[in-house]
């Protein structure tokens, strides 16, 4: 996987273990949920917030989907704001990191 971004303070060891390693389930593809942790999966997100102000806008995450192979980064990012942005101000806070990581993982997405 290229990383576009530069390393935003994630620790060198979880920093190693976001590139998938093993397919458990054999379907020649390593999914979020098979090699990475939430709190890794956290940890990847933040790096996408460029301005570091603490919040994920819609272009940040767009970036980050688009990493991850969308074919519609914009559109899944979108959704991903309607999904966990749960005080509706078009960002992705702290508090709401958690529940974006889990609309991740449940889309499927692989870092690959």
């Amino acid at each position: 996987m290229a990383y576009r971004h530069k390393n935003k303070g994630i620790p060198k060891d979880c920093y190693r273990t976001l590139v998938p390693t093993s397919d458990n389930n054999k379907n020649a593809k390593v999914s979020l949920n098979e090699s990475v942790n939430e709190e890794q999966l956290m940890a990847w997100l933040r790096r996408y917030d460029t301005d570091g102000d603490g919040r994920l806008t819609k272009q940040e995450l767009q970036d980050a989907f688009k990493s991850l192979g969308s074919t519609f980064p914009a559109w899944r990012a979108w959704r991903a704001l309607r999904h966990a942005d749960a005080n509706g101000d078009g960002c992705i806070n702290e508090d709401e990191l958690r529940e974006l990581v889990k609309y991740v993982i449940k889309r499927g997405y692989a870092l690959a």
